[in-house]
């Protein structure tokens, strides 16, 4: 872990990040006193691997799909019963 003055870390902000993203803690000071901590993250994850297919077989798209409820839809803008 270090420790950089605030005029540093405002001058060297990418390096100091990339330092962070490898590991490293950086503590950042303003007039001597620490104010601030520079920490690396967790990588993030999304629950495991996705599973790409699993539901194949068990629905179907109807043919005219992209024209389902097209006269309810019209008749609801157009505000016919």
């Amino acid at each position: 872990m270090s420790a950089v003055n605030m005029h540093d870390a405002k001058t060297q902000f990418s390096r100091l990040v990339d330092r962070a993203a490898a590991g490293e803690t950086i503590i950042i000071a303003k007039a001597g006193r620490p104010v601030a901590r520079l920490v690396p993250l967790e990588p993030v994850t999304q629950g495991g691997p996705r599973r790409t297919g699993f539901m194949l077989g068990m629905y179907s798209v109807p043919d005219d799909f992209d024209r389902m409820f097209e006269e309810e839809i019209s008749n609801s803008f157009e505000g016919a019963e």
